[in-house]
């Protein structure tokens, strides 16, 4: 029998002087905003140096995604000003071209932490959480007192700006709005500006605000982004492209990865009636015969969704990772792009003059607990990029930059993971950062990127993201091999091309004219000599008016005539119809492009000639160039054609086609012996 309601008050008014009474009435709820104010530095604001960067970060990233969502190329402007050098007191200004915001959501925008759009939509976007600005605002409160003042302008004939000053009451989690009035914005259509006061201490070096700049810009080269620093020196990084990325789609979460108890909380959430209709409309890639599948794998036979355990949960995602099920769909995902990659590279990068930039990777979609994600990466090397010391990581989340944390990252325990030296590049020890003198990107695109803190500066070591960034590394260190080899190869040869070509006839014509007779033709000793199929490419580009003129001039230097084929990859978006020279037999879909040489004679030559205009044209390396048809023994300055192309309508023999086979394959197994050994001494 239970105590009847006078008993049990009895029993608690009996207890009222323990020490337990006492503590009850301390306890009390405390708002997000009251907490973060007590733990900064779990938002980043641990230190003076970092908070002035974390400030810009937030509302730099905050712009980008505004003017994204609203189809307008941005235009960000952001100035530092020391206020008090002794104080390390800065006043921060950012301005936008973004769309603006409406009025009554500015205060809110601003002034009230966990407020925001994207935290449920499951798509790619910089902005997750609804922290950032809000904690970078109430940072710049709590250690200077000064609001923050906000203008902002909607597109619209008759719309007016609007400016306020905000603070937050970090009690509440609710903004206080002071001087809030409507002005002419004068030259501006629309956008917002923030300008607010903070602790912080202005600092160069690898962790700075410029190199944050400079690092977004890569990775956004869509983007025009102005930076005056304290001693009011100005940067300006122009927009690499006009083409604004592909916009991300909301879309349902994947089953591949997901945990039990997220599960749990979904099925008790669903509107669905039973099982396989959950299965079939909360997740996405699920049909009704994957759902069956699913079904059938785990024993469990369709129910309705309120009677599903947690054990029905357990068998599901056991099931879940055994029924084969499509990768998740990547239009949730805003990939930067191969081409865009090596654009902004080149854009930013051309100061250090790189002599090579490895063809970058972008890797199919993966899913971590119901979230999609993919890899890209690319790396440069050579030039001015200095060569003592470890190689420059640049970390990049959902297009963001990441700074600090380098060493708990997974993209730096991915990169340390690898043997670099099979690649060409130092790697003391065999283990750890690579030295020499490259640049490597890595690009963590998702719609939840894993974060190890709500300060978002290094991504959580999982194993599936480390595996994918491995397996896009691999693929662009092979590409690095491959023209650090071919580059020692050229090297070799050109400088026997060379003494043949110019030191031979001079020779003979200093010859002829001492003994008094005619200069011999050489040609035939030159191709006894060389006797070689030669492919010269060389290139120039006009960047005002964005055309990069291509010409590939081809020399028989064998005593016999030669057909074949030149092939090569464009980006396809930068083609015209001064491809269409005399040559050219056909391209693909992919832009992978054939040009044919019939019956080239002994100690003669053909050129093909052909403009690249636009954006990305800059991008297209002349040296990618492959030839088919002719013993890969005889050729210089051109790769065999890869196996993958396939060389159908050639008049070559079948011995030559196992030679161009061969060539293209023997340094591929290397690596991929090499690859294997790496991938057994990962798993043990």
């Amino acid at each position: 029998m239970h105590p009847d309601k006078d008993k049990l008050k009895e029993m608690d008014e009996g207890g009222k002087g323990s020490i337990a009474y006492e503590l009850a009435k301390k306890q009390q709820e405390i708002s997000i905003t009251e907490f973060f104010e007590k733990n900064k530095h779990i938002l980043g604001f641990d230190s003076r140096t970092k908070s002035l960067l974390m400030g810009v970060k937030e509302a730099v990233d905050n712009s980008l995604d505004a003017c994204e969502e609203a189809d307008i190329l941005p235009e960000i402007f952001v100035k530092v000003t020391c206020i008090n050098e002794a104080e390390e007191d800065y006043s921060i200004t950012i301005e936008d071209n973004g769309p603006g915001i409406v009025r009554k959501m500015i205060p809110n925008v601003f002034g009230r932490l966990l407020f925001g759009s994207r935290f449920h939509a499951l798509r790619q976007s910089r902005g997750q959480q609804g922290i950032g600005i809000s904690a970078t605002v109430m940072f710049g409160n709590i250690s200077t007192g000064k609001p923050a003042h906000v203008r902002s302008k909607i597109k619209g004939e008759d719309s007016v700006a609007w400016k306020m000053d905000i603070v937050i009451d970090t009690k509440i989690n609710r903004p206080i709005v002071t001087n809030e009035e409507p002005f002419p914005w004068e030259g501006k259509d629309h956008g917002t500006r923030v300008d607010y006061c903070t602790k912080g201490l202005y600092r160069g070096g690898k962790q700075s605000i410029f190199e944050y700049l400079k690092n977004t810009a890569i990775v956004n080269p869509h983007a025009k982004i102005t930076f005056e620093d304290p001693d009011g020196k100005r940067y300006v990084f122009e927009r690499a492209t006009e083409t604004l990325p592909i916009k991300s789609k909301e879309i349902r979460p994947h089953p591949q990865g997901l945990e039990v108890g997220n599960l749990q909380k979904m099925v008790q959430n669903t509107q669905h009636k039973n099982l396989k209709a959950f299965l079939k409309n909360d997740f996405s890639r699920i049909t009704d015969r994957i759902a069956e599948e699913i079904l059938q794998a785990s024993g469990i036979k369709d129910k309705r969704t309120a009677a599903v355990t947690r054990e029905d949960c357990v068998a599901l995602v056991k099931a879940i990772d055994v029924v084969k099920i499509m990768a998740p769909q990547t239009d949730c995902l805003s990939p930067i792009g191969d081409n865009l990659i090596k654009k902004g590279l080149m854009t930013v990068l051309e100061g250090l003059r790189p002599e090579y930039y490895a063809q970058p990777v972008t890797r199919s979609a993966r899913s971590v607990n119901g979230n999609p994600f993919l890899v890209e990466a690319g790396i440069v090397y050579g030039g001015d990029i200095p060569s003592e010391g470890e190689v420059s990581i640049l970390r990049i989340a959902n297009r963001v930059p990441l700074l600090y944390q380098q060493g708990a990252c997974v993209i730096t325990k991915a990169i340390e993971s690898m043997d670099w030296r099979r690649y060409g590049l130092e790697q003391r020890g065999g283990s750890g950062k690579p030295f020499g003198p490259a640049i490597i990107l890595v690009h963590v695109a998702s719609t939840k990127v894993p974060f190890t803190s709500e300060g978002k500066e290094a991504i959580a070591n999982i194993d599936e993201i480390q595996n994918e960034i491995v397996q896009a590394l691999r693929l662009c260190a092979r590409n690095l091999k491959s023209h650090l080899n071919k580059s020692e190869r050229k090297s070799k040869t050109h400088a026997k091309f060379e003494i043949v070509q110019d030191i031979l006839p001079e020779m003979a014509k200093k010859s002829a004219k001492m003994l008094n007779r005619p200069v011999p033709d050489l040609s035939r000793t030159i191709s006894k000599i060389m006797n070689v199929v030669w492919v010269d490419p060389k290139s120039s580009f006009d960047a005002k008016n964005k055309i990069k003129k291509v010409t590939y001039d081809v020399y028989n230097y064998t005593r016999s005539e030669k057909s074949f084929r030149l092939h090569t990859q464009l980006p396809k978006e930068a083609v015209n119809e001064s491809l269409l020279c005399n040559y050219f037999k056909d391209m693909n879909d992919e832009g992978k492009v054939n040009w044919e040489i019939l019956n080239l004679q002994p100690f003669s030559s053909a050129s093909i000639t052909f403009d690249l205009v636009g954006d990305v044209a800059d991008v297209f390396s002349e040296s990618d160039i492959y030839l088919s048809g002719v013993n890969p023994v005889l050729v210089m300055g051109a790769d065999p054609l890869p196996g993958d192309w396939g060389i159908k309508g050639m008049d070559i023999t079948e011995s030559d086609a196992d030679i161009i086979d061969d060539a293209d394959e023997e340094e591929e197994e290397a690596l991929d012996d090499e690859e294997g050994k790496e991938a057994a001494e990962d798993d043990e």
